[in-house]
């Protein structure tokens, strides 16, 4: 999926030759204690004071980073705001950050055939609006037709009321006279509808750049990681994976796995707290210079209250082993929920403030259209989509496919 990996480096400046001065001996560090991961949680969360639920606040934002240049890249940007989401598409570098330091990981100009892969894998969801478009004329009736099959996408109320809208608006401005038209027209509502959710990930503002991995069990979490992983390795970025998902039978294993097909290193401790796994993960990229740290965490329902407060306590010590961290929250959700998929994203979203999803299978659904739902009622940023098994059918997200290989 990537094929470029490469630092920004700042531009070469003379400087004045410094004047000679007796170099100071260097000081000598003492040696750490070793410590269990229960005492290093314990230690972390004894940093702050009483009632702090995030610790404090990250550093400042100062200089401007400017966007990808080229449409497929992916960059990448910390959680900046403590309290709340930012999606805002200008990432910003903080303060203290070294610019030779910000990696940026561009995607192949060739896609390899990706858009007719998504249009098969949303043939399911488009049939039934396409259907609606043979042999019509541009009456009411077509409008009827439409939002029911729009409402069978799982687009939602809100999304499909404003697709109509905003549909009619077009159709009497262009002065369209055929379905064929309309057609296409409704492609570009869709697209435009959409285009809030593109949005680049970026790593590398913060060294290393730790994401947390969030998902309900059956979503294909831990298959995605695997996949994220091997897209950064393939790109260059050193990766450290952390098992943090202790809850479900081999889970551990099953990550292992992935470890080591793309031959990266792994934190992961049997029957350990996973925040505990979390913490040390943090600290061990630090340690070993690693680009990225992804964190998978226990697969559950946004119904579990106890494990909800588990994943919050997880992104709790993980911003006491870094004060900026998790620079990424990202939500895993099965295509084939439909609407559910949009509640688990409110719920996810007020429990660990998300700031990205991967939507997964939409090969095998009908109701595709749940992005629409989002981009209207919780316009959360969509990272990738996936329309199968193999490592290539995990891409980045783009409004314009999407919409064409929806609609047709």
């Amino acid at each position: 999926m990537f094929s470029i990996f490469r630092r920004k480096k700042p531009a070469d400046t003379p400087t004045a030759p410094a004047p000679e001065a007796t170099p100071a001996p260097a000081p000598t560090a003492e040696p750490l204690p070793e410590l269990g991961l229960d005492e290093l949680e314990a230690q972390a969360l004894a940093a702050a004071p009483d009632g702090d639920a995030e610790g404090a606040s990250p550093p400042a934002h100062a200089t401007s980073v400017e966007p990808p240049i080229t449409p497929d890249s992916i960059a990448i940007q910390e959680d900046s705001t403590p309290t709340k989401p930012s999606f805002d598409p200008q990432p910003t570098l903080p303060a203290s950050a070294d610019p030779d330091m910000v990696l940026e990981t561009v995607a192949s100009p060739s896609r390899g055939g990706w858009l007719d892969k998504l249009k098969t894998g949303l043939r399911k969801t488009g049939g039934s609006i396409t259907t609606v478009f043979t042999g019509a004329k541009i009456d009411e009736a077509l409008y009827e037709d439409l939002e029911a099959a729009l409402l069978m996408a799982d687009a939602g109320v809100q999304a499909t009321e404003f697709l109509l809208q905003d549909l009619r608006r077009r159709v009497k401005e262009q002065r369209a006279t055929d379905a064929a038209q309309v057609k296409g027209l409704l492609r570009d509502a869709i697209a435009d509808m959409l285009a809030p959710l593109e949005k680049p990930l970026v790593v590398g503002v913060y060294r290393p750049t730790v994401i947390m991995v969030a998902g309900v069990n059956g979503a294909g979490k831990t298959t995605s990681i695997g996949k994220l992983t091997k897209h950064f390795a393939d790109a260059g970025a050193s990766v450290l994976l952390a098992a943090a998902d202790t809850f479900r039978a081999a889970a551990r294993e099953q990550l292992a796995v992935w470890a080591d097909r793309n031959a990266v290193e792994i934190i992961s401790q049997q029957g350990a707290d996973p925040s505990a796994v979390s913490f040390d993960a943090v600290g061990a990229g630090r340690a070993r210079g690693k680009d990225v740290v992804l964190v998978d965490t226990a697969g559950r329902l946004p119904t579990q209250k106890h494990l909800m407060e588990e994943l919050t306590k997880i992104r709790r010590v993980v911003n006491k082993a870094d004060i900026t961290a998790p620079h990424e929250v990202l939500l895993v959700i099965d295509g084939n929920t439909g609407q559910n998929a949009l509640a688990q994203v409110k719920s996810f979203d007020e429990a660990v403030r998300l700031t990205g999803l991967v939507v997964t299978k939409l090969d095998g659904t009908a109701k595709g259209g749940v992005l629409c739902a989002i981009a209207r009622e919780k316009p959360v940023p969509v990272y990738f989509v996936g329309v199968g098994e193999q490592l290539e059918d995990l891409q980045t997200f783009k409004a314009r496919e999407f919409a064409q290989a929806l609609v047709g």
